[in-house]
């Protein structure tokens, strides 16, 4: 829950700039390279973390996210916002976040989807509360301030937490449906391909709007306030926890091939209705899809990786996989800032990209979404 706090960083976008003089292109780059690194944690932590070192490496995630997110409330030059929120933030999270997903995944291998939702819908629960929350401070203390005391408030919080935490067992303790491939016999198999470009164009749009939803919100198609459209980032979190359990329990019914088509098909109308309807209904109803789509998305993507490659090498499997969050996570803020605080041709980019992902669900129906994971070796190596 704690790392949560990371997607309401539209929040704090516009009052840096306003104190510091920064561009949209500035602010958005440390957001930017906070999600392009984030495999690189993951990767590093994925090794430990299949060793049985979950509690360990949650912990460091902890202090290096909550002092990562309180030294950016010091940062007075853009390359210190990117220094201590792009990079040293991002490590943190990308620890947690692998301990969470991964570990948790491997404690319930019977309903991977919904275990992976759940932990998605923490994070949306952080955001829930991190977005309201980081607008109060910043309105009292400003917006330095708001890092320093949320950064630090959410690093106790976060290191008592992940002394809870306990390590699933590993292939050598006996876990049960231990088989599985290295990543590197993943990423030559034919099926790495297809999930992993289905995982960055499912993330495209959630992380493109996530990262100006409060600046479209206050954009001339919608006129919000700061303080509603602050209220509208925690919508799009708590739409984002529900949607994570949601559409993990659809895949672990239907098979994930049918949850990522229906999520491609909802987040292209969600779009659709952005660019057409310029109310606050229409606001509404866009991000309740788009925020229901990114927590199925993240939710289920671990889940169809362990289902495919086996449960054995999880952890760093999924942080390979994970790349393609860095992709969209660099490339979606981007495009949602080129347009200057227009967002036509984002939207229409981002509607492309989603239906460009709902032709390729067909490739994934045609390979198999289910793949029993004693056979997983063999299949990742002869495909």
């Amino acid at each position: 829950m704690c790392t949560g706090v990371v997607y309401s960083f539209s929040v704090f976008a516009g009052p840096l700039q306003e104190v510091h003089g920064w561009t949209t292109g500035d602010v958005m780059l440390a957001f930017a390279i906070n999600g392009a690194l984030a495999p690189v944690p993951m990767i590093l932590g994925g090794v430990a973390l299949d060793r049985g070192g979950a509690r360990a490496l949650m912990i460091a995630g902890a202090v290096l996210f909550g002092g990562g997110f309180a030294l950016t409330g010091t940062a007075s030059t853009p390359f210190q916002l990117c220094l201590w929120y792009g990079v040293v933030t991002a490590f943190g999270l990308g620890f947690c976040y692998t301990t969470a997903v991964s570990n948790t995944v491997k404690l319930f291998p019977e309903r991977q989807g919904l275990a992976a939702g759940l932990i998605t819908a923490g994070v949306g629960a952080g955001t829930v509360i991190g977005a309201p929350v980081a607008r109060a401070v910043i309105d009292a203390a400003g917006v330095s301030a708001a890092f320093v005391r949320m950064g630090l408030v959410y690093g106790v919080v976060a290191v008592v937490a992940a002394t809870f935490v306990r390590s699933a067992p590993t292939a050598g303790e006996g876990m049960a449906g231990a088989a599985g491939v290295p990543w590197h016999a993943m990423v030559r198999s034919t099926r790495f391909p297809v999930i992993f470009l289905l995982l960055a164009a499912g993330l495209f749009a959630p992380l493109m709007v996530v990262s100006q939803l409060s600046g479209i919100g206050q954009s001339p198609w919608y006129g919000l306030s700061a303080a509603s459209a602050a209220l509208f980032v925690a919508g799009f979190a708590a739409c984002n926890a529900i949607g994570g359990p949601l559409w993990g329990a659809v895949a672990d019914r239907r098979g994930p091939a049918t949850a990522v088509a229906l999520m491609f098909l909802v987040s292209a109308g969600s779009l659709v209705v952005l660019l057409s309807v310029h109310s606050f209904a229409g606001f509404g109803i866009g991000v309740i899809g788009i925020g229901s789509c990114f927590g199925g998305v993240m939710g289920v993507f671990p889940a169809l990786t362990m289902t495919t490659f086996g449960p054995r090498y999880q952890g760093t499997n999924y942080a390979v996989m994970f790349i393609a969050y860095s992709v969209s996570a660099f490339a979606g803020p981007r495009v949602a800032a080129s347009g200057g605080g227009a967002y036509t041709v984002p939207f229409v980019v981002a509607i492309i990209v989603s239906l460009l992902g709902l032709a390729l669900t067909a490739l994934l129906r045609r390979r198999n979404d289910v793949v029993p994971a004693a056979a997983t070796t063999q299949v990742a190596t002869s495909g």
